[in-house]
Order: C-alpha cells, then structure tokens, then sequence
C-alpha cells in the first residue's frame, strides 16, 4: 500500500504489541521532528553559574566589592558559586569561612537565597546561591 501511495511505512512504536506502522513521507516527518526540537530548544533557558572567592581574612572592603559583583550576577539571573578557600593553618578555623558565607547570605538576601548549607570540599567551603525569580 505504501508503494502504491509513493510513501513510506514507518514503525511508529516497535515496544507494542503488535508493533504499530504508519504509511507517511519519512523525510517530511523527520524535517518536522527536527523543527520540533529547534523550537524547544530555543524556548529553553540555560542557567550560568557565576564564581565568586573569599578567603577566611578578607577585609571589609574587599568583601563589599565581592558582594556587589554577587548581588549583580543575582539581578541578572545567574546562579552564584560563593567559595571560601583556605590555606594550611587557617583550615582549623572553618567557622570563619561559615561566618563570611553567612555574612554574605544576610547582605544579599533580598537578591537571593542559598540553595543549602554550606559544604567542605578539600580545602574549600561551597555554597550555590541562587536568584529570587521576579
């Protein structure tokens, strides 16, 4: 029948029982597929994740100029990656790098909110931030 009709007989779903067969034009099918798939493509959001580092002694300033760059990258949509490094001695004082996320968290609050508590990856603490949606 496909032969006479000049189309062609496309398994459709080959996991039923019997498997189901469509007479169609396969090229035409496929060029909609592929439209398809663009189109949601283009409608998807992607997601970057911006990174910001502290260290345990950062000064006031230093702080506030790192927090402004976080609270910009919150107002445009980006998720932010905030990471306290530490170095030799200064990992037995873990709480100052937690006290500098939570600071962090309190000053931006109303740009964001973090995704969890803060985690300790080898010698960083890691905290994902991410934006209020509008």
């Amino acid at each position: 029948m496909a032969i006479e009709k000049n189309l062609d007989l496309v398994e459709v779903a080959p996991q039923a029982k019997p498997p189901v067969c469509k007479i169609m034009d396969y090229g035409k099918y496929r060029f909609q597929l592929k439209k398809k798939q663009a189109e949601a493509k283009k409608k998807q959001k992607t997601i970057s994740v911006k990174e910001v580092q502290f260290r345990p002694r950062i000064d006031d300033h230093d702080f506030d100029f790192k927090k402004n760059h976080v609270a910009r990258f919150l107002k445009d949509g980006a998720k932010v990656k905030a990471i306290v490094r530490f170095r030799g001695r200064e990992m037995a004082h873990q709480e100052l790098g937690r006290a500098i996320l939570d600071r962090l968290v309190e000053d931006i609050k109303e740009f964001g909110a973090p995704e969890g508590n803060p985690s300790l990856q080898g010698n960083r603490m890691i905290m994902i931030i991410s934006p209020k949606s509008a």
